[in-house]
């Protein structure tokens, strides 16, 4: 798989040898009659039929540059045709979804078990801690929170796309705990077919691979509960396909909503504007530069954000200054935020777990990183780095990067890939995730913090 031997970059190959490609049109004496053009005369002693020269030509590929994807023959021949979606049709998106509806069934089925003798609360409270809660709060009294809120003033800390998307829903969905659940679910199966077809365009048969690694992965309980990972990725995932499709405009609409709902919408849209310098079907296409406004709309709803926040407390770094007051994040060395890390997962014996899990993770996302600068995927290295500097150097301790590792789709996507060239490395990798998946799964439906 290349020159390099790193572990990362030689057990998880990302975007090897990238099979979308387009076939050329064979050349020859039969295509040109079949074109009505007269075929063209050889010289004298040059073969014209050779088995060689035959499979050659008719193998003939172009290869596309990283961050594209051209549109494939399903979609020629679907041209002129009645409109369908197409999971419909499509095996590898089946697959996909019923990945996503049988892990679901699984977690509401485990959540139940788990209950008895660790927990009380009602079973939709089990799913929608924490954040969730804090998302309804928002939905349903704004950023000054409900009366009698203690700590309301941590609010800013959390996007308004997820509690938004509440508060629309309310006519509907009197419950905001069940309208955060629904919202996750109806999320998590964009996310399965997206995952599935970014996987499938860099290698065939890799997509079931890559949606079961994401759906059975350690911290996968927040793709199932009311928190906002399902609903950004969904918008992540959308926006890299169509990008790679050469679809500017509605790709960055999609950068956009995920703007909306976590900070991460700012490190996607950096990736994309790097995929648009660098893909073919970017500003190297015809007229690309006119796109390139486009890709400037993410910004918007951080500023209106910011706006907001400071009409309120007249801070302009109110989202910054909740993250210090509330979580500890703020600048420190790398080291000392390791250090940190390692110190305090002995000073609570129920969060010593979590902790080791935290910089586990950590140590994962700066192999991520790596291993994408060794294969020169650019765009991915863009949207990962800032995540790195986020989570490494911008916190006093390692918090949420495990939960954080949902969205990082490169990974998942390798991962994928490795499932078809090195089966070893996916069930090796599943063998880790699936019992970590479950214990996280039991603390976090009977009230145990985990990130």
């Amino acid at each position: 798989m290349g020159v390099c031997r790193q572990p990362l970059a030689t057990d998880l190959p990302l975007y090897e040898d990238l099979p979308v490609t387009e076939r050329m049109p064979p050349h020859g004496p039969a295509s040109a009659a079949a074109h009505g053009q007269e075929p063209a005369r050889r010289p004298a002693g040059e073969s014209g039929g050779s088995l060689a020269t035959t499979v050659a030509d008719a193998h003939r590929t172009t290869p596309t540059s990283p961050g594209t994807e051209p549109v494939s023959p399903q979609d020629r021949s679907a041209e002129g045709r009645r409109w369908s979606p197409r999971f419909l049709d499509d095996a590898a998106d089946q697959r996909a979804l019923l990945i996503w509806f049988c892990s679901h069934v699984g977690f509401l089925i485990y959540t139940y078990l788990a209950g008895p003798g660790r927990t009380v609360d009602p079973f939709l409270n089990r799913l929608t801690r924490w954040d969730a809660e804090n998302f309804i709060a928002i939905a349903d009294f704004g950023y000054d929170g409900p009366p009698g809120m203690q700590d309301s003033a941590k609010l800013p800390a959390f996007f308004p796309g997820m509690a938004l998307l509440i508060r629309l829903m309310k006519p509907v969905v009197h419950d905001g705990r069940l309208a955060t659940v629904i919202i996750s679910l109806v999320a998590g199966a964009v996310v399965a077919v997206a995952l599935s077809r970014l996987a499938e365009s860099i290698t065939q048969g890799s997509g079931t691979f890559a949606v079961a690694a994401l759906f059975l992965s350690p911290f996968a309980v927040f793709l199932y509960a009311g928190y906002s990972e399902a609903l950004f990725l969904a918008l992540a995932l959308s926006a890299w396909l169509l990008a790679r499709k050469g679809r500017w405009e509605e790709a960055a609409l999609c950068v956009t909503g995920a703007a909306t709902v976590r900070i991460s919408g700012v490190f996607l849209a950096f990736g994309m504007l790097v995929m648009f310098l660098v893909a073919d079907n970017g500003r190297k296409s015809p007229g690309g530069w006119r796109h390139l406004p486009w890709l400037a709309l993410p910004g918007v709803p951080i500023v209106l954000y910011t706006v907001y926040n400071w009409t309120r407390t007249g801070d302009w770094l109110a989202y910054n200054t909740v993250q210090d007051q509330f979580w500890g994040r703020h600048a420190v060395w790398p080291w000392e935020a390791f250090l940190n890390t390692w110190n305090m997962s002995d000073d609570v014996p129920t969060l010593t777990t979590s902790y080791y899990e935290e910089m586990i993770s950590a140590a994962v996302l700066l192999a991520l990183a790596i291993c994408l600068a060794v294969r020169r995927r650019w765009p991915e290295l863009a949207y990962i780095t800032p995540q790195v500097l986020s989570f490494l150097t911008l916190s006093s301790f390692y918090m949420s990067i495990g939960r954080g590792s949902l969205t990082w789709f490169p990974l998942w996507v390798a991962i994928g890939v490795a499932g078809v060239k090195r089966p070893w490395v996916w069930y090796v990798s599943m063998a880790i995730m699936i019992p970590v998946m479950a214990i996280n799964m039991g603390n976090f439906t009977t009230g145990a913090w985990i990130g």
